[in-house]
């Protein structure tokens, strides 16, 4: 038990989810796990910079340029974990539902909501490309930056959406969207830790 709880997982192993494993291609892992750690570092800074403006505005001396940097990082924030949270699958597109079915109207409900899914990706990637071309005619201020570096990243996230949910369909299409999950490491620790507890009060 000791010996279980001493253990230290690799990083991708925590970070990488290995719920609907059936669904993901081995070669997307690393992607995830640059993606989760990039998700990490967009909300830390985040923080540090909304506590940094506040400071400094207390103070009586603000950072004009911390809410430009700011913002910048909420919107990639946004878009960034939009497309980790589709290969994840933890956005909400009615799993519930699906998972509540079996058989063809499982298979129906997880097509129609990863093709509506798709759907969005490919409206991001167009859409947005469109925004990221005019956006070299607006500027930032006060860093006179063109407001397109804000832009790129919507056509980015959907090309990652798009590749997630590709994935997902391809795999779901062969191996079958209904597949039991394995149990985690959490459901076999409770039962040891009470078994445990029963045998030493025992006489």
């Amino acid at each position: 038990m000791l010996a279980a709880l001493g253990s230290v997982m690799p990083i991708a192993d925590k970070l990488v989810l290995q719920r609907q494993r059936h669904l993901k291609w081995r070669a997307l892992d690393r992607l995830e796990l640059a993606l989760m750690m990039l998700c990490g570092i967009l909300c830390f800074g985040f923080s540090m910079s909304v506590t940094a403006d506040i400071v400094t505005r207390t103070i009586g001396h603000p950072w004009l340029w911390l809410q430009e940097f700011t913002s910048a990082l909420f919107v990639y924030a946004i878009f960034i974990g939009a497309a980790t949270a589709t290969r994840r699958n933890d956005h909400l597109y009615l799993a519930a539902i699906a998972e509540s079915m079996q058989g063809t109207p499982r298979l129906i409900v997880e097509l129609v909501t990863r093709l509506v899914v798709l759907g969005v990706a490919l409206c991001l990637i167009r859409y947005g490309y469109l925004n990221y071309l005019r956006g070299f005619g607006s500027f930032r201020l006060p860093s006179g930056q063109p407001i397109a570096y804000l832009y790129v990243i919507i056509p980015l996230s959907g090309t990652l959406i798009a590749l997630f949910t590709v994935e997902q369909l391809v795999n779901g299409l062969v191996h079958g969207f209904d597949h039991p999950e394995p149990p985690s490491d959490d459901d076999h620790a409770i039962p040891s830790i009470s078994t445990g507890i029963e045998r030493g009060a025992q006489p």
